[in-house]
Formats: structure tokens, sequence, C-alpha cells
């Protein structure tokens, strides 16, 4: 019998899986060990593995961080949380220039095996500094791994995946995702890195939709399919490695390219995914591509305006219409996601 979990449950019990099997895993952040545990996802950790395996953190993200990668030199694993991406902005000096290098610049005879794990998101009045998504900076950066599930069952593989990798790894939620079911099997299983996976076949059009994007692609392919056209939805999962072979094939079959990012256009993820693929089809003349993604200002707090700000599945199926059918004026009916009507915050 098919079971179905919360993406939070997914991430917890991928993380009680792994802290059971392995006593080097501990987790630690802010909030960790509260009542709450981060949207549930590090609930009970504390009272089944203790208080030096899954322990709060004051407002010392930089320090922290330093302190995860010595554990990580030292032979432990450690999954270090932070509740809002933007807050790992005052880590990247020890993102970049030490877990990422270390490996490197000691021939390889070091592992950094930590997982930063960073909460993306809308909705609830995020405004500026709490809303920011910056996957495609570490997708920059050699040496860090960068993956953004978006379904339970990628969750759960995804972040065992990352905990056992040797590496630093980036592992993105958005907290949209937070209240999506999805089947998840028992016991543990990976998903690996850099596979692409195709949630709907199509022949008109290519969709590519980052983290959350990913469901309004999907909601966007049903209102395009209303309208004529057969849009394929691909979830990279991972953004780093990138799975481009699965995107171009795609292409090579629609010859149109629309990406879907959590982030802002300019020099983002959406940036590097269709410039990967124009050089891989230099010799395809006839492939068009567009990206989207949060408009070219600061977050707005307000809703209206933050309603605006997001590409939603009327806006991704205006643009995806318009790039196959340029001469062909349609506007879908509005589409609102019921997580967006139902979400109240995430306290």
């Amino acid at each position: 019998m098919e079971r179905t979990l919360l993406y939070t449950e997914a991430v917890r019990e991928a993380t009680e899986i792994e802290m059971q099997r392995d006593p080097s895993v501990l987790v630690f952040g802010l909030g960790v060990d509260d009542a709450k545990g981060i949207q549930g996802t590090t609930t009970g950790l504390v009272e089944k593995f203790g208080v030096d395996r899954c322990f709060d953190t004051p407002l010392a993200e930089d320090g922290m961080t330093g302190v995860a990668i010595g554990m990580a030199l030292a032979g432990l694993r450690p999954i270090h949380v932070h509740i809002r991406m933007d807050f790992v902005l005052l880590a990247m000096n020890q993102l970049v220039n030490m877990a990422a290098k270390l490996r490197y610049m000691y021939g390889g005879s070091v592992n950094v095996p930590m997982v930063v794990r960073a909460m993306i998101g809308k909705s609830w009045g995020q405004g500026p500094q709490h809303s920011q998504a910056f996957h495609s900076y570490f997708m920059h950066v050699p040496g860090i791994k960068v993956v953004a599930p978006s379904t339970p069952y990628d969750a759960k593989g995804c972040l065992i995946e990352s905990i056992r990798d040797n590496n630093p790894v980036l592992f993105i939620e958005h907290r949209m995702l937070h209240f999506h079911k999805g089947p998840v099997p028992e016991g543990s299983y990976t998903v690996p890195f850099g596979r692409a996976r195709v949630l709907m076949e199509g022949s008109d059009v290519t969709i590519v939709g980052i983290s959350n994007m990913v469901y309004e692609c999907i909601r966007a392919q049903k209102i395009l399919a209303e309208a004529g056209l057969s849009a394929e939805i691909i979830d990279p999962i991972s953004l780093s490695p990138l799975d481009m072979g699965t995107i171009v094939k795609s292409v090579k079959k629609t010859g149109h390219l629309l990406v879907v990012d959590n982030g802002w256009v300019t020099c983002g993820a959406g940036s590097e995914i269709v410039a990967h693929c124009l050089e891989m089809m230099r010799d395809d003349r006839h492939v068009k591509v567009q990206r989207m993604g949060f408009a070219p200002v600061t977050c707005p707090t307000t809703k209206v305006l933050e309603d605006c700000f997001y590409p939603n599945s009327r806006t991704i199926a205006t643009a995806a219409n318009t790039l196959v059918r340029p001469n062909h004026s349609w506007t879908p009916v509005d589409n609102n996601a019921q997580e967006l009507i139902e979400f109240r915050g995430p306290f």
C-alpha cells in the first residue's frame, strides 16, 4: 500500500534514518530543538538522539558555519539548518572560501561532508530580507553541490544522498513545498545528483521549473492543454551538477524552452540553463528560448504587489503560448494555487 507523507515529514524521516544509521550525523541551527522543530522537520530528534546531536544555535551564522566545517574535517557529518536562506549570506566567506575549496587545496586528503539546509519562500508578506533565493550564487562556485527537490519523495532521497556525500551540499527547501503531500517509500533510498525528472511529457514547449515553480509549471501545463498546446515539464532537482542532457533532449523534440526560476532572472539559474542549452544546440537555429523569474525589483511585502513579483501558472502559460505562437494573442483565466489561498504563515 502506497504511503503518503508531507514534505516536512519526508525531510524529518531522512534525517532520523541517517542519524540512526550513522552516529557521526548531527543537526543544529536556530530552533531545531524547539517544539515546532523547523516546521516539523526536526521534531523529536533531540528526545531521540540527545542534545549533543540536535541542538539550538545563536544568531551567529558565520561562526556556526565555521564550526560545521571543523566538524566535517574532524569526521562528523553536520546538517546546519537556516530558516531563511537570506541568513546564509552571513556565512558566504566560510562556504565559498573554505568549505568549497578545502578538499582541492589539500590535494583530496580531506573531505567536507556537511549539509546546509536553506529555506526560501513567498507569501505571508516575507518582504525584502526574508524571501530571497540565492541558489545561483552557489551554482557559480565549484566545490559545492546545490539541490532543490520539489516533491516529498525527492526531498527524502536527496537529503540522504546529501548527508552521505563527502562534499558540502546546499539543500534548498521552498516553504510552500513543506505543505505538499506525496508518495514516499519507507526505509532508506537515495536520489542521485545530476538527474533531472520529466514530470509531464509534451511536444510543443519544454518548461523547466525550479523548486516550487515546478508546481506552477504543472498548473500552467493544464491551462495550456485547454488552449491546445502540449507542454513538457521538467524538474532538474539537482542544480549543480545539472542534468542538461535530459533538458536538451526535450528541447530537440519541442523546439522551445521556457525556464521558470525561483530567483531573479539576471545571472540566474535560468540564464545558465538557457545558455548551456544553446551551446549544446548551436547548429539548430530554430530553437526559441525564454527565462522567467522574480520581477527585477526588491520583493515587496504587500500581498497585492507580491503577487505581481512572482511568476504564476497564468503568467507562465501566457509566456509559453507567446513563445510558441507569437502571433496568437491569448490570456488565460486566473488560477490561484490552493496552497497560496490556504497559506497563513510558517509560524
